[in-house]
C-alpha cells in the first residue's frame, strides 16, 4: 500500500512537470509570434478583449440608466436647473386686450411683488420692501415727446433702479408713437404707420430695440452703479400690438398659429428657469401683459423677443411688429 501511494505521488509530480513545460513552451511561442510581428494572433486576442470591454460598457450603461430612472422628478428638475435652490414653479400673470382688460392683472402682479413702488430709492433694500417700475415717461408727466437716441447698454436706470438693458442691435430707445422734435417711432423707423399701430399703457412713450427684436435685462443693487449684481423675485412687462398667434377661422381658414413674442428667465448661472410666449390680442393698438413671480429672488437675467422681426417694416400678416411699455420687477437683491 505504501509503495502504491509513493507511485501515485510520483505520477502526479510528473504530470505537473509536463504541464509546466507545455505552459512554458506556449509562452515562448506566443513571445516568438509577437516578436516576429505576426498580424493574425494578436488581433484575435485583441478582439476577445474588446468584446469583453464592450460587454462591460453595456452592463455599466444599463446600470446607470436604471439608477437615473429612480431619481425623483423634483431632484431631476433641480439638477437640470443647476441652481443651489430647489425648483418651485413661479406664479404666472398674463392678460391681453384693451387697456382696461389688463389693468387688474397688472395690479395683481404688483401686489405679488409687494405693492410699493420704490422708484429711485437707494439700495440695498430688504426683499419685502416693494418693487421697481420703469414706464419710460420721464417720471410720468402727461406729454413727454422726446425720442432718446438708441443706446446699448441702456444705463439710464442702472444706478437709480438697478436695471440695465442691452440688445444685439443698434441700441434701445424711448419714443412716443409720433410727434415731438424727432417724430417718435414714426421718425425713428421712418414708417408713418407706426403713429396709429401702437398704443400706450402709461402715456406717452414706449421702449424698443433698434436693429433687432431682442432686449435683455440684467439686475444690480440700486445705488451701486452696476457694481453689485442682483437677482429679483419676478419680472413682468406690458406689450403693445402682439398679433400672433391670431387663432383660426371656420372651415379650412387658418390664422397665423406661430407665436411672435417670448419671455425667457435665467438664473445667476445662466440656466433657463422659465419661458413662455406672451398672449396675443390681434388688432392694432391692443395690449398684452406677461410676468412671473418666484417665492425667492432667483431671476438674474430676462431675454425678451418682441415680434417676429425687428421694427421697421409695416405691421401686417407677415410681420408682427411689437413695442414694449411698463416694466415691473421685484426689488433687486444682492447675490449670496
Amino acid at each position: 500500500m505504501r509503495s502504491c501511494s509513493i507511485e501515485n505521488t510520483n505520477n502526479k509530480q510528473e504530470q505537473i512537470r509536463k504541464a509546466e513545460e507545455v505552459k512554458t513552451i506556449t509562452t515562448l511561442k506566443f513571445e516568438e509570434v509577437e516578436n516576429t510581428n505576426n498580424l493574425f494572433l494578436w488581433p484575435s486576442i485583441e478582439h476577445v478583449i474588446m468584446k469583453r470591454h464592450v460587454l462591460l460598457t453595456h452592463v455599466l450603461a444599463f446600470g446607470l440608466l436604471f439608477m437615473t430612472l429612480l431619481v425623483p422628478v423634483r431632484q431631476a428638475a433641480h439638477a437640470q436647473g443647476n441652481t443651489p435652490k430647489d425648483f418651485a414653479p413661479p406664479f404666472v400673470f398674463q392678460a391681453a386686450g384693451p387697456t382696461d382688460s389688463i389693468e387688474g392683472t397688472v395690479e395683481a402682479f404688483r401686489a405679488a411683488l409687494v405693492n410699493h413702488n420704490n422708484m429711485n430709492d437707494p439700495g440695498p433694500l430688504p426683499l419685502t420692501s416693494g418693487h421697481r417700475e420703469i414706464n419710460w415717461d420721464g417720471a410720468n408727466p402727461p406729454n413727454v415727446l422726446d425720442t432718446t437716441p438708441p443706446l446699448t447698454p441702456f444705463n439710464t436706470f442702472l444706478n437709480t433702479r438697478g436695471a440695465q438693458f442691452t440688445t444685439p442691435g443698434v441700441g434701445l430707445s424711448q419714443a412716443p408713437r409720433s410727434g415731438g422734435p424727432q417724430d417718435g417711432l414714426v421718425g425713428l423707423f421712418n414708417n408713418s404707420t407706426y403713429g396709429t399701430t401702437f398704443s400706450t399703457f402709461s402715456p406717452s412713450r414706449l421702449f424698443t430695440p433698434v436693429g433687432s427684436n431682442i432686449t435683455e435685462a440684467l439686475f444690480f443693487v440700486p445705488g451701486t452703479n452696476g457694481r453689485d449684481p442682483a437677482t429679483v423675485t419676478g419680472f413682468g412687462a406690458v406689450f403693445t400690438d402682439v398679433d400672433q398667434p391670431d387663432g383660426s377661422g371656420p372651415g379650412k381658414k387658418k390664422g397665423n398659429q406661430g407665436a411672435s413674442t417670448l419671455m425667457e428667465y435665467f438664473d445667476a448661472y445662466g440656466k433657463l428657469l422659465f419661458s413662455s410666449f406672451v398672449p396675443a390680442s390681434p388688432g392694432d393698438g391692443n395690449l398684452s401683459f406677461f410676468g412671473i413671480v418666484f417665492e425667492d429672488a432667483r431671476i438674474a437675467r430676462v431675454r425678451i423677443t418682441t415680434g417676429n422681426v425687428a421694427p421697421g417694416p409695416d405691421d401686417d400678416e407677415k410681420n408682427d411688429i411689437v413695442m414694449m411699455d411698463d416694466f415691473i420687477y421685484g426689488e433687486p437683491q444682492p447675490l449670496n
